[in-house]
């Protein structure tokens, strides 16, 4: 962490466990997992999990909430630069959705936990935007667009909606403007 000593971060690191496991990737039970217990300012305390296949190199990171919370969606209204530094803590199995942009990042297989700012979500939503449009088949007009309308944003130019939803209860966003609402199963990926 910026700013951190490597005695600050020990003193606030606790390695929990390690395990091998079945990768995802190559079948074997090569996947090793590490899991640490972190205390994240203004978030608290977080587990980071990591692991590495020793067969063919596979990674996996994930992070979550130490102490799971109930079913949520956290709405937060971005608008203007202050906003964007908001920490967004997202475990791999909660979806990130900006209805007006049309953005949309669900949890699937391969779906990996993160730890960044709003602006660090929409850095993501980008480098997404560009992979999908290296497309032989893109529409180069219409990623310009997008790509417009995310820079936009991330300059803080562009008011958005950032809203997790989180059915395990294991993500936040830290921001006093964050606005909770109880999460059902069946309203997960609808963004409201």
């Amino acid at each position: 962490m910026p700013g951190a000593s490597g005695a600050e971060i020990g003193e606030r690191l606790a390695k929990l466990g390690e395990m091998a496991v079945r990768c995802p990737s190559c079948g074997r039970e090569e996947l090793v997992l590490e899991d640490y217990l972190y205390d994240v300012p203004h978030v608290g305390r977080v587990i980071l999990t990591s692991g590495r296949c020793r067969h063919c190199g596979y990674k996996f990171n994930d992070i979550r909430l130490a102490e799971a919370r109930h079913p949520r969606r956290l709405v937060l209204r971005v608008e203007g630069p202050d906003d964007l530094n908001a920490l967004v803590v997202r475990a791999s199995s909660s979806s990130i959705l900006i209805p007006e942009l049309g953005l949309e990042m669900k949890p699937g297989p391969a779906s990996q936990g993160f730890i960044t700012t709003v602006e660090g979500v929409l850095a993501r939503f980008l480098e997404a935007l560009h992979v999908a449009c290296s497309s032989p088949d893109a529409d180069r007009e219409a990623c310009k667009r997008k790509e417009a309308e995310i820079v936009e944003a991330m300059r803080g130019r562009r008011s958005f909606t950032l809203v997790l939803e989180d059915p395990e209860g294991v993500s936040t966003v830290a921001s006093s403007k964050v606005v909770e609402e109880p999460l059902k199963t069946e309203d997960v990926g609808r963004g409201g």
